[in-house]
């Protein structure tokens, strides 16, 4: 369970261009289930998922992981916390270029200080499940837009997270991977991951694969769903 209480992002706070981009949000979001966060764009739904996701830090509020408080925590310790609780999808995939598949992959686990080996493994294993072990080898920007996207997902999953984060996962897909994508979220439902995702794509928020909608505007929650 995530529990965000009255939070607030304030960027260039007591400057006369300061801008709020999350407002007095307070939300519950529930383990082992989908919820979108939906709005147009400047609504500030990114600004919150970053702010979920331990990424961003609030101006004001407070925010608990299992019941632990951590928006106060220490940078050492939310970067921690990030790289065991989050598996992180941007939309623009940011995978590392002049490097395969694979080694992207590979990469978020380095800090932990697994066996090298074994993380080799675990990592192609990733791109099997996804149907691309044959590409492992590849460099990043030889792959296609669908490969890209799952070599994306492997390395947000390479930690094994509890919570999945995804940023406009499906803003440069077309139908068909828009629909490939949901079909994985629905996989990772399965497997009891909590996952948050940012979208205004109707493919994302219609899906049957989620389970909650929370509507923003302004930086503020409009409506939340059951």
């Amino acid at each position: 369970m995530i529990e965000l209480s009255e939070i607030r992002k304030v960027f260039n706070e007591g400057k006369t261009y300061a801008l709020t981009a999350v407002d007095g949000v307070s939300l519950s979001l529930e383990a082992r289930k989908v919820t979108v966060l939906r709005g147009p764009s400047g609504s500030g739904k990114t600004s919150l998922l970053s702010l979920i996701g331990c990424m961003a830090r609030p101006t004001s509020g407070r925010i608990h992981l299992e019941g632990r408080e951590i928006s106060s925590l220490p940078e050492r310790f939310l970067t921690d916390i990030r790289r065991r609780t989050f598996g992180f999808i941007f939309q623009q995939f940011h995978l590392i270029k002049g490097i395969s598949a694979l080694e992207n992959v590979m990469l978020p686990a380095y800090p932990l200080g697994e066996d090298h080996d074994a993380l080799r493994k675990r990592a192609r294993e990733l791109l099997d499940l996804f149907g691309i072990a044959a590409r492992a080898d590849s460099r990043s920007e030889w792959l296609s837009g669908g490969e890209a996207q799952r070599t994306a997902i492997a390395r947000a999953l390479i930690n094994d997270p509890a919570v999945i984060i995804a940023d406009e996962p499906t803003a440069h897909l077309d139908t068909k991977l828009s629909r490939e994508f949901m079909d994985i979220v629905a996989r990772f439902r399965g497997q009891q991951k909590t996952i948050v995702i940012a979208s205004h794509d109707p493919l994302v928020y219609d899906s049957p694969a989620v389970d909650r909608v929370v509507n923003m505007r302004d930086g503020r929650i409009e409506v939340s769903g059951p």
